[in-house]
């Protein structure tokens, strides 16, 4: 291996602790305690390697935000069943959003609500959103023509209930029936 390619593997691997070491602090003591001071500290670099690599902390959340598309994208899919109904895959896909949304509340936050600078249905969109995005759609072509559209507010209304019920704002125990509701809005079935 000649030096180019081990500088370029050791700067991945930096890369990757900064990324890593964001997402433990953000898991274990909220987004406001990540700053590039505390990451400096945490993976032992100092300040200035930390930019080197990223311009500012929006584009480490981004980074984070990134994993957690692939993340949910792959959570997504794994949740339809082969044997369940169009209707059923509808069903399942949104309990297991809810559920990467609750699982994983730092994660969610950093892909939703904190800046990251990632761009959203456009030409340039990172390939992890666009596949989440996908996995989302393949539940929704099968009932409607306007499967974009449909499925950017398939995805907005399990947003709002996840956010509701991450702060309170809803009853936790009513889930399955907004799911059920949900459903049936996309589909037309009752």
């Amino acid at each position: 291996m000649g030096i180019s390619e081990r500088k370029t593997r050791e700067r991945g691997e930096r890369e990757r602790r900064i990324v890593v070491a964001a997402r433990t602090i953000a898991e274990r003591d909220g987004w406001a305690s990540v700053t590039i001071r505390r990451l400096a500290e945490e993976i032992e670099y100092s300040q200035p390697v930390l930019y080197s690599h990223f311009e500012n902390r929006d584009q480490i959340v981004g980074a984070v935000a990134l994993e957690g598309f692939g993340e949910l994208a792959a959570m997504l899919r794994a949740a339809i069943r082969p044997s369940s109904t169009s209707k059923e895959r509808v069903e399942d896909v949104a309990a297991a959003y809810l559920d990467f949304a609750f699982d994983r509340p730092a994660m969610y936050e950093a892909m939703f609500v904190l800046p990251t600078g990632l761009r959203f249905a456009r030409s340039d969109t990172p390939a992890q959103l666009r596949d989440a995005f996908g996995a989302m759609a393949a539940v929704i072509v099968p009932f409607r023509e306007d499967a974009d559209t449909a499925t950017e507010t398939f995805w907005a209304a399990l947003h709002g209930l996840a956010e509701l019920e991450r702060h309170g704002r809803i009853r936790p125990a009513f889930r399955a029936q907004r799911i059920t509701l949900i459903t049936q809005m996309v589909s037309g079935q009752p």
